[in-house]
C-alpha cells in the first residue's frame, strides 16, 4: 500500500475544509445556519492555517518517490 495517495486525499480534504472555515468566518459562507463560526474571524484564521497545512501536505506527497 503507498502513502502517496493517502496524502494527497488528506491534503485535499484539509484545503477544502480550510476554505470552508475561511468562508464561514469571515460570513461569506452561512451553512449551517446554526454554526457558532459565523461571522467569527477567528475561525477565517484557523482555515487559512488549516487550507496552508493542507496545501503543504500535497506538495510534499507530489514530491515523494514513486
Amino acid at each position: 500500500m503507498q502513502i502517496r495517495p493517502i496524502l494527497v486525499l488528506v491534503g485535499v480534504i484539509m484545503a477544502l475544509m480550510g476554505l470552508l472555515f475561511i468562508g464561514q468566518g469571515l460570513g461569506y459562507i452561512h451553512w449551517p445556519a446554526s454554526s457558532t463560526m459565523l461571522d467569527q474571524r477567528v475561525w477565517a484564521d484557523r482555515g487559512a492555517a488549516i487550507a496552508v497545512l493542507g496545501l503543504l501536505l500535497i506538495l510534499v506527497a507530489r514530491r515523494m518517490r514513486r
